[in-house]
């Protein structure tokens, strides 16, 4: 049996302004009630690549396609009217004259009318469709725009930014309520954001972009464990990076060689590993420094700094071999003064290699 084709499906998609391309080749694919984010820093394209499968822009190579039929190339543009998606912004562009149902309920048919009330009802504002947006707080708005946007019953959502006016008491409480809304209307969702946690709390598939280029797209889990270079790495948490240079297939480092497989002979690399995967000891006068099968060669270093981060501490040390400064995070309270000398480990499994540059 055939599975059926994405409801949206970008294949090559580019374009350019003023000579310059702000979105290159980008291919994304995205299935009934399956959550895609597309992630990166601001300026990296990726609200203008939203924009293009919502129809405001129109590519300048590659085509764009719903449930299959073609819906945009260079030479052709369906109207967004036309295309059976929703649009939710940061400005949730309410109509400030309108109340909270009549908001809803903007350009449906008297038919259609009854699903105002049941998608106020979902959103948990059924007993405030007679108030008007300025009445409303911003976590309250943005219900009401996910409802409007809900109400023709779109098979595709477009989401930019649409949750970053809210306080952070708010955000995490309206993204899961707006996540389990979405899932059961099966909807087909791409949502766009700057900010990894937000990419990781609600995705099911991750398209993370730089640069107006796909770097790498997988699950939220593979992306995080299985980067593709040293800043995908780093743009879901803070990393450390030793610098080495290939001999014999492998990189010393202060903890030790490591591996590089398929890279030539002299090639500059990157170590990488995050600060969460390290661990730390008192560095006790004459007691031997053994490597373990898990974390591999210890190696020493002195407290440049210790600071608590709630259910966390975040220490920073100078290692004693090369001149590399180290971050390690430690549960619960650790605060070991400037000078302290330790000895850090880490996981040798959850560190990546990568070619400078790569």
């Amino acid at each position: 049996m055939s599975l059926p084709p994405p409801r949206l499906q970008m294949t090559g998609i580019a374009r350019d302004y003023g000579g310059r391309r702000v979105v290159d080749d980008v291919s994304l694919d995205l299935t009934a009630g399956e959550v895609t984010c597309l992630l990166g820093p601001s300026g990296c394209g990726k609200s203008t690549t939203l924009r293009m499968a919502a129809g405001v822009e129109r590519p300048s190579e590659g085509t764009i396609a719903i449930d299959g039929a073609p819906v945009a190339d260079p030479g052709f543009a369906l109207p967004p009217e036309k295309r059976s998606v929703g649009l939710m912004f940061q400005d949730f562009a309410l109509f400030p004259h309108l109340d909270v149902a009549r908001n809803v309920g903007f350009g449906l048919s008297r038919r259609e009318e009854a699903r105002v009330g049941e998608l106020l009802d979902r959103v948990g504002l059924g007993a405030h469709h007679a108030k008007y947006p300025h009445e409303l707080s911003g976590g309250e708005q943005q219900r009401v725009a996910l409802a409007r946007a809900l109400a023709p019953r779109p098979a595709i959502m477009l989401m930019d930014e649409p949750f970053s006016g809210l306080d952070n008491r708010l955000r995490d409480e309206i993204r899961d309520a707006t996540l389990d809304i979405l899932r059961e209307e099966g909807t087909a969702v791409l949502l766009v954001t700057h900010e990894p946690d937000e990419a990781m709390r609600m995705a099911d598939k991750i398209a993370l972009m730089r640069a107006g280029r796909i770097v790498q797209i997988g699950a939220p889990y593979t992306l995080y464990t299985k980067p593709a270079d040293t800043a995908a790495a780093a743009f879901f948490s803070d990393v450390n990076v030793l610098a080495g240079r290939v001999e014999d297939g492998q990189t010393d480092t202060p903890f030790g060689p490591f591996l590089a497989p398929n890279m030539v002979d002299g090639t500059q690399v990157e170590i990488v590993f995050r600060p969460q995967h390290c661990r730390l000891d008192f560095d006790r006068p004459n007691a031997p420094v053994r490597p373990t099968v898990e974390h591999g060669i210890p190696a020493r270093g002195t407290v440049t700094r210790a600071r608590f981060m709630g259910n966390q501490s975040l220490v920073e040390l100078a290692m004693d071999d090369g001149d590399a400064r180290l971050k390690a995070i430690v549960p619960g309270i650790f605060m070991p003064p400037q000078g302290t000398k330790l000895v850090m480990s880490l996981r040798r499994d959850h560190a990546h290699v990568f070619p400078v540059g790569r």
